[in-house]
């Protein structure tokens, strides 16, 4: 029978049973959490601690969210998710942190013409719809909804049924790009080293953009990922500055195809593509997080877990 196996550099190393299929990702900590994996190997689990780890939402916002802003009923698909995955996660000592756009002038002084771009559709296109929100960032969004993704307005403010689930134990973190971990300046960054989090999981939205940016930059930065997916959250786990992510199918037009939960990446480019295009898309993310990046599960699995 094949010896388990131990890997990775002192004080950060994972250690995996042959007998049980389990990584265990905990170290020393008295608490932990196992959480089965659904894709890879059948009967794949992890063990991760809640101590070291932090749940991050991304972009829970009412500029994503609320119908004031823009139609996005796969979003609002996930909240119900999120809040059940935000209560097990208090339950189990897990660190909630809030990362949401939150601009300032200087922020928009500087802010490079790719990443304006992709929130100017609607001048671009010259859009005649009722709800004009991608008028460019830090745009008047009219009315009381204020500058689009301004710090401070109700637009970027966290979306109400959530809002409602934040407590003064919480922590905020605004970013100023698609990623939260884009420098080691960012403000997540910094809270993750200070708090001596090694393991964090996001959920928010868009799974194929916010989400999966600092989804990548964190892993890139550290060396452990796992995937959470399904129909509303998808979870990514990523450690050594560590990071578990869980993660929303939520994107319009990005949806579970058959059997088939996906992170996706260039997905958003298929909005209007052939649901088959989409479907083959979804496999390879998928396959290709399982295979390079770490784990893949899903939220039914973490709120069936039992800290121990």
């Amino acid at each position: 029978m094949s010896a388990d196996l131990t890997f990775g550099p002192p004080s950060q190393e994972w250690h995996y049973s042959q007998s049980s299929k389990t990584y265990d990702l905990s170290g020393n900590s008295p608490r932990k959490i196992t959480i089965a994996a659904t894709e890879g190997p059948e009967g794949t689990m992890f063990t991760i601690s809640p101590e070291a780890t932090a749940l991050v939402i991304i972009d829970m916002q009412n500029f994503f969210l609320d119908a004031k802003c823009m139609d996005h009923p796969n979003g609002l698909k996930a909240v119900e998710p999120t809040i059940k995955v935000i209560s097990k996660c208090r339950e189990a000592g897990i660190q909630i942190i809030w990362v949401n756009w939150g601009l300032t002038d200087q922020d928009l002084t500087g802010m490079p013409a790719g990443v304006m771009r992709g929130f100017m559709a609607d001048v671009i296109q010259c859009s005649t719809e009722s709800i004009r929100s991608y008028t460019g960032l830090g745009s008047d969004l009219g009315g009381s909804k204020g500058r689009c993704l301004v710090a401070g307005t109700w637009n970027a403010d966290i979306y109400e049924p959530l809002k409602a689930h934040v407590r003064a134990s919480d922590l905020h973190c605004a970013k100023s790009r698609m990623s939260g971990l884009w420098t080691p300046e960012q403000p997540l960054w910094k809270t993750l080293e200070e708090r001596k989090k090694s393991t964090v999981m996001f959920t928010g939205v868009n799974t194929d953009q916010c989400v999966l940016g600092t989804l990548v930059d964190g892993y890139n930065a550290v060396s452990l990922l796992m995937h959470m997916a399904d129909d509303q959250v998808t979870c990514h786990v990523l450690t050594s500055f560590s990071c578990t992510t869980l993660k929303n199918t939520n994107t319009p037009g990005l949806q579970r195809v058959g059997t088939v939960s996906w992170l996706t990446i260039v997905v958003a480019l298929l909005r209007k593509e052939p649901k088959r295009l989409q479907f083959q898309m979804s496999l390879s993310v998928s396959t290709r997080i399982r295979k390079c990046y770490g784990f893949v599960t899903n939220s039914t699995s973490l709120l069936a877990a039992n800290v121990g």
